[in-house]
């Protein structure tokens, strides 16, 4: 929904922390300059202000990355949800069975932001680490938080009905899109081959919390010779370890509950 009063200055600068997020430490004034498309005496103001504030800080060669007030404020935000402590405890046991990366994340609007991760011995590198974000649409654990939605709202979350394909598999648009949702409802989870990132297999499930509010998803991630060998340990899995985070998060199934 929209707001009704918003305040530019601040849409502006949150713009510009999201750009430095991307690419930290290599884009100079100019550089933001040109691809916010914004004037440069504005962008000299809010980066001057910002770093004032402590939320980026200046590096040699005048770049910029994200700075230590915007690191407290994102470990105060943490603090607030169990859901973290819960994650690394339980999805160790899930990463000891399987031997494979497992991540967090919640959406963001059309993303999905990655909260944490629990890394298994594979030599996978994962292109999404903590604090990135992600096209909800093309990742596993994206999917299957968009999968609460209806067509209408997701015709609101995506008014362009086209996908950006991040690969050559990415799901194309939103009627395909709204056609892997609702199997991820019935199944209770969805796999998604090689739609982020080429080479890769994922398998996700949802998380609730005691208002029967999905508020997260858990994935593996994994390697296709790998995935052939795991994937239905590791769709088995993802949902034990789902339903563990849900019930510690408060959640009772209604369908087994008195």
């Amino acid at each position: 929904m929209e707001p009704k009063y918003r305040v530019p200055a601040i849409e502006k600068a949150n713009l510009v922390l999201n750009l430095i997020a991307r690419e930290p430490a290599q884009l100079r004034l100019i550089d933001i300059t040109r691809s916010l498309e914004f004037s440069k005496s504005t962008v000299h103001s809010l980066l001057g202000t910002l770093e004032y504030l402590g939320w980026i800080v200046k590096d040699k060669g005048d770049t910029y990355s994200l700075g230590p007030s915007l690191g407290a404020l994102s470990a105060a935000y943490f603090r607030q949800f169990n859901i973290l402590q819960s994650f690394y405890l339980e999805a160790a046991k899930s990463v000891n069975r399987i031997n494979e990366n497992i991540q967090l994340g919640i959406l963001d609007g059309g993303n999905v932001v990655y909260l944490a991760k629990e890394e298994g011995n594979s030599p996978v590198r994962l292109v999404t680490d903590p604090g990135m974000n992600f096209p909800a649409y093309a990742a596993a654990i994206g999917k299957i938080q968009l999968s609460q939605y209806n067509y209408p709202q997701l015709e609101k979350l995506y008014p362009e009905r086209q996908l950006e394909g991040k690969t050559p598999y990415t799901v194309k648009d939103i009627d395909e899109l709204w056609t892997q949702l609702e199997s991820a409802r019935r199944k209770g989870y969805i796999c998604e081959t090689q739609e982020g990132s080429l080479g890769f297999f994922c398998v996700a499930a949802p998380i609730y919390n005691r208002e029967n509010r999905l508020i997260a998803g858990v994935s593996f991630t994994m390697l296709e010779n790998s995935w052939n060998v795991k994937k239905d340990e590791a769709c088995e899995e993802i949902i034990n370890l789902a339903q563990r985070l849900s019930i510690q998060a408060g959640y009772i199934n209604p369908l087994v509950s008195n």
